[in-house]
């Protein structure tokens, strides 16, 4: 059966979608399954085994205008069709992505009207199906597979199917090192999107957090992407000696990085959800947003979830504060010494 997943971005929704392929492969389905997925998270798709094809294609490129973005719109329906597909898994519930599925001339399958994110979209689809939106984005990932596959219904600890890439990332890690050293490193995702910037941890918390890390022996990694990423390091690191930039890199290399560290300490973002996916141990913080942390492997993720009254909201805005520099209380509740405390132990037994 010859299958094509339609799922777009953002990185953390592409990495949620990876335990249901795992679920297919493990219940034995004879599944061929293609990708069509945004070339930044490309990479993601390919590095999971049972995946067969990636497929990339944006409609953010504005190169061209109207017309180019139609010309590859038509070569893209060329492509899928030329491929014969089976059937078609949204698993996005966008109109675009809807939109994008139907391109491929056969049946679409994808969530209920009460169940998709655009209930508009699920219009398009030949099959829909109910599922809750109680369980995490893993869960409800994993249960729409089953229920188009007729799979027994998915339960355990979710399998992100990424061990083959890891150990290929800690083999060429280990080839890099050899007969060096260097002093052993957390890393810090300090930074979101512009659009979920009330996620982010207040920069005196990572400074004093630094600290923590210095009396313990080690050094802070951050990744300094684009100019507002390279202003918070920078600030960070002129109050801590023991605070390193990390270069430019894309998520090859910072896969690689992750897998060198001791542990991660992020903010919800889709980093924070790579790095535990790859088994690296973590302290993940939620503050307007709710834990997702509950599907995700083994015992080695910590979670802190702000106990204040307005958490979580799930806003991208903070309601209580009138100016942008005004500190958000969601993040200014979850203490440095709160992180520590969930931290160290992860360290002691990495």
């Amino acid at each position: 059966m010859r299958v094509l997943l339609v799922r777009l971005s953002s990185l953390g929704d592409v990495l949620h979608t990876l335990p249901a392929i795992t679920d297919l492969q493990r219940h034995g389905q004879d599944v061929e399954l293609d990708w069509l997925v945004e070339p930044a998270f490309a990479p993601i798709a390919r590095w999971h085994p049972g995946v067969r094809e990636v497929l990339p294609f944006s409609l953010r490129e504005r190169q061209g205008g109207i017309g180019a973005l139609l010309g590859r719109l038509r070569q893209l329906r060329r492509r899928l069709r030329t491929q014969r597909y089976d059937l078609v898994i949204d698993s996005q519930g966008l109109f675009k992505s809807a939109l994008l599925a139907r391109l491929a001339g056969t049946t679409v399958a994808g969530l209920s009207p009460r169940s998709a994110r655009e209930p508009l979209a699920t219009y398009l689809y030949g099959q829909r199906y109910a599922v809750p939106w109680g369980p995490t984005a893993i869960q409800r990932n994993r249960e729409l597979f089953a229920q188009v596959f007729a799979s027994p219904r998915p339960s355990g600890l979710a399998d992100f199917g990424l061990q083959k890439q890891a150990a290929a990332w800690r083999a060429e890690n280990v080839a890099l090192s050899a007969g060096k050293s260097a002093p052993p490193f957390v890393l810090g995702l300090h930074a979101t999107s512009r659009a979920w910037q009330n996620k982010e941890w207040p920069l005196r918390y990572w400074i004093s957090l630094a600290h923590s890390l210095a009396d313990a022996g080690y050094e802070l990694a951050l990744p300094a992407m684009g100019a507002r990423e390279q202003e918070r390091v920078a600030t960070i690191a002129a109050a801590a000696d023991n605070v390193r930039a990390l270069p430019q890199m894309d998520l090859e290399g910072l896969g690689q990085v992750m897998l060198q560290a001791r542990a991660f300490v992020g903010m919800d973002t889709g980093l924070s959800y790579l790095a535990a996916a790859l088994g690296l141990a973590g302290v993940t913080l939620y503050g307007p947003t709710a834990s997702e942390q509950e599907n995700m492997p083994g015992s080695a993720q910590a979670t802190l979830q702000s106990t204040e009254n307005c958490a979580p909201c799930g806003s991208t805005r903070c309601r209580r504060i009138r100016q942008p520099e005004e500190p958000i209380p969601c993040q200014e509740g979850m203490q440095p010494t709160m992180v520590w405390e969930r931290l160290a132990p992860l360290l002691e037994r990495s």
